[in-house]
């Protein structure tokens, strides 16, 4: 393992595979301000190096034994003590119901393990500075799973847990003000906080106080979780 700078990001990294751990762990021990601290390769693994290590960011595979990645992400989400600890799935698969079940889960973040590596690095980076990070295909798949559910709560007469959840989320998003609104649909789109401000003409720390002011009325962890409200609620439509 790297250094322990204690002013890097600290990471712990779960996959089942010791030479993709090893590889991933050269990736990101080549930058100055992140520090691989764990390595885990079982989904109970992954849970105890978290509660034993604290780190900032778990980059998180799904499929592995002994407790996949998605009950993994769930107990450390679950875990008062790990709150400000960050989950960012590498993934080889995009099929909807891993994307939708990790950030139901808990993640952060999800991408491929295509991605290049200095994508991987700027994504622990975002991961940590609280913002939430998807592959472009990856918030596809996300936009066409809330969709697809939307069309057939609509079919249903917006029946039974889905349409509660959705008129739950719509009742919380009329809280909003119209900037809030607005800065909400650039999260759910994937935009980061450099680009909000861009797109508004306001300052990044406007932009943070927004978001803050976003997660307090959702009720929401973190960025991930107001993409679910977003898309729920019907802040988004494609």
């Amino acid at each position: 393992m790297t250094g322990t700078d204690a002013r890097a990001i600290r990471v712990v990294i779960a996959d089942d595979q010791a030479l993709l751990r090893s590889s991933l762990e050269l990736i990101l021990g080549g930058a100055p301000d992140i520090d691989v601290v764990g390595l885990a390769g079982t989904g109970a693994e992954a849970i105890a190096q978290a509660r034993e290590l604290a780190p900032d960011v778990v980059l998180m595979d799904i499929r592995m034994p002994g407790g996949d990645g998605i009950e993994a992400t769930a107990a450390i989400a679950a875990d008062e003590a790990l709150a400000a600890t960050r989950v960012l799935v590498l993934s080889m698969f995009e099929l909807d119901e891993y994307v939708y079940g990790a950030l139901r889960a808990g993640a952060s973040g999800f991408l491929l393990k295509d991605a290049h590596p200095d994508e991987l690095r700027e994504a622990i980076r975002r991961t940590h500075q609280g913002e939430s990070l998807f592959a472009p295909t990856i918030l596809g798949s996300l936009i066409a799973h809330f969709l697809g559910a939307a069309g057939t709560a609509g079919a249903t007469g917006a029946a039974g847990a889905n349409g509660r959840a959705g008129a739950s989320a719509r009742g919380a998003l009329d809280r909003l003000t119209s900037r809030e609104h607005e800065v909400l649909v650039l999260v759910a789109r994937g935009l980061s906080n450099d680009e909000i401000a861009a797109e508004f003409t306001i300052s990044v720390k406007t932009v943070k106080t927004h978001i803050g002011s976003l997660l307090s009325k959702l009720h929401a962890r973190d960025r991930a979780q107001l993409v679910i409200a977003a898309y729920e609620g019907g802040a988004v439509g494609g």
